[in-house]
C-alpha cells in the first residue's frame, strides 16, 4: 500500500483558474490541468526565484518532492504552449495558508495591509494614487 501525500502547503490563492490561447474557441482546444501544489511551485522556484530547498520548506514538502512538483508543472506548462491547450487550474492535494498582505504607495509611502482574497486594489487608500506595490514577506 502506498504511503499517503502530506497535504502542501498553498500559500497563494489564484483569482484567475483558467488560461486558454486568444482567438481559438473552447471547443476547439484541448484542456490540460495544473494543480494547485504545481500553480504554488511555479510561484515560489519561477517568480519568486526561491531555491527547491526553500520553496519545498515553504511548502511542508522535502526538497526532492518540490522538485517532483516543480517537474510536473513545467511540463504541464510547456505541453499548454507547444501544443496550443487551455490550463485549467484546479485540483491536487494541498491546503491554502494565505495571510495578509502589505502594500506600500510610491508616492506618499503609505504602508497598509489587505486581507487575502479581497483582489486586486485599485489605488492607495491615503493619496488614491494607482501606483502602489506589494512588500514580500
Amino acid at each position: 500500500m502506498a504511503r499517503p501525500q502530506k497535504h502542501r502547503i498553498v500559500g497563494f490563492n489564484p483569482n484567475t483558474r483558467y488560461f486558454k490561447p486568444r482567438g481559438i474557441p473552447m471547443g476547439e482546444l484541448g484542456k490540460i490541468r495544473l494543480t494547485l501544489d504545481e500553480f504554488e511551485a511555479i510561484r515560489l522556484a519561477d517568480l519568486q526565484g526561491l531555491s527547491h530547498a526553500q520553496a519545498g520548506n515553504k511548502m511542508g514538502v522535502s526538497r526532492a518532492t518540490f522538485s517532483r512538483i516543480i517537474q510536473n508543472a513545467r511540463k504541464t506548462i510547456a505541453d499548454a504552449l507547444i501544443n496550443g491547450k487551455a490550463i485549467s487550474i484546479e485540483g491536487g492535494n494541498y491546503k491554502i495558508i494565505c495571510s495578509d498582505r502589505t502594500f506600500i504607495c510610491t508616492d506618499c509611502d503609505n504602508r497598509w495591509e489587505e486581507t487575502s482574497g479581497t483582489g486586486r486594489l485599485a489605488g492607495c487608500p491615503f493619496c488614491y494614487s494607482p501606483n502602489i506595490g506589494r512588500i514580500s514577506k
